[in-house]
């Protein structure tokens, strides 16, 4: 890993590095269509007035800093349309982006990034388990940020490891609102002071969430705001690829550090669940490799519904007659059923779903001819 002062690239030949100076004219230097994802973390423009305080007339150490500071909301859009088309211009053709901010700027953003033709897949909420007062008293305490996560376009086949994301919600479909701690203790960086070293570094929890959702191992991701390096820490961490583009050599510096101390997982850790890329199963394969014998009997879960099996994997129960899937409807009188968790067989004297002998079977098939049946 390396920062380099100006970038006078040609090819993306950077990866895993941190290029130093304003993000647009870096993202100008990268290929076309070079990374895979990008995570963006923007100044907020929160458009502070004067310093606000404690109760106890102590200092709040609020968000102040020139980076975020813009003469005008025209400005502020024009700066965003400026970097979000840079963006748009690297990221491949099936990429996603995450962009993240508050009630300040995330409503311009999501304009944008729609008038730009990205596509808007999600909003999620990140709610802070630890958010700060709001010491005035005048509004409601501001305890989350939105994020926003849109492919390039509408015809972008984006990568979304569902499965990974139900495993690590204890087998519930991941919802869009997530309950994160801010970032404290430590894990945040302090300076030669012992003060925050940036007054917005985000969690790794967080980007841990984003990266393993939207991206595959070998992956890019480009973050052209990279502060202290979360983005290039949790990358390296679960086996991907950074680029980081960031204006403040200081930050920069505190980036570099922390990501050489990060150890990689190994392979073994870095396998993720994803039912789409099993080896597909028909019911009929269960019979040809011995796993069920025509005229066997399935049923329904409490024994009310059965059924027989036909030598071409077919069955058939009174009038209907056809996939495990079909009749599985029929008999429920439903427009759809996954027959493979709804017919069960006896087993000793337990009744297991059929997709138990599927489970089998693909065990047997991608452990003794992986990659011969298509």
């Amino acid at each position: 890993m390396s920062s380099q002062k100006k970038s006078k690239l040609t090819d993306n030949s950077v990866s895993n590095s941190i290029l130093l100076g304003d993000c647009v004219e870096q993202l100008r230097t990268l290929h076309e269509k070079s990374v895979d994802s990008i995570f963006a973390d923007p100044p907020y423009n929160l458009q502070l007035n004067g310093d606000l305080h404690r109760p106890n007339n102590s200092k709040v150490d609020a968000v102040d800093d020139h980076w975020d500071q813009f003469d005008s909301f025209a400005a502020y859009d024009a700066f965003c349309r400026e970097w979000l088309s840079e963006c748009r211009r690297v990221l491949k053709d099936d990429g996603s982006i995450w962009v993240i901010g508050s009630y300040h700027n995330i409503f311009r953003l999501g304009a944008i990034l729609q008038d730009l033709g990205y596509w808007i897949l999600n909003d999620v909420v990140w709610r802070k388990s630890n958010p700060m007062p709001n010491f005035r008293g005048k509004r409601f305490t501001n305890a989350h940020e939105t994020l926003i996560w849109a492919a390039k376009s509408e015809k972008s086949k984006y990568t979304f490891n569902y499965d990974a994301m139900k495993a690590l919600n204890e087998d519930l479909q991941m919802r869009s609102d997530w309950f994160i701690p801010l970032c404290t203790g430590a894990e945040r960086l302090k300076d030669d002071e012992g003060q925050k070293a940036h007054p917005t570094q985000k969690p790794e929890a967080l980007l841990h969430r984003i990266i393993l959702s939207s991206t595959k191992k070998g992956d890019t991701i480009l973050d052209p705001f990279f502060g202290t390096g979360t983005t290039g820490a949790v990358a390296k961490k679960l086996g991907r690829n950074f680029i980081g583009l960031e204006r403040e050599e200081e930050y920069a510096k505190l980036a570099e550090k922390r990501i050489k101390a990060v150890k990689p997982m190994d392979d073994d850790a870095l396998s993720i669940m994803s039912k789409k890329e099993e080896i597909r199963i028909p019911f009929g394969w269960l019979l040809e490799h011995g796993l069920l014998e025509a005229g066997a009997e399935l049923q329904c879960s409490k024994g009310l519904v059965k059924a027989k099996v036909r030598a071409d994997g077919s069955l058939y129960t009174g009038p209907h007659k056809g996939s495990i899937h079909k009749v599985g409807a029929a008999v429920q009188n439903a427009p759809s059923c996954n027959g493979w968790t709804y017919w069960h067989i006896k087993m000793g004297k337990q009744s297991v779903p059929i997709d138990h002998l599927r489970q089998q079977l693909r065990a047997e098939i991608t452990g003794s001819k992986a990659g011969t049946i298509q």
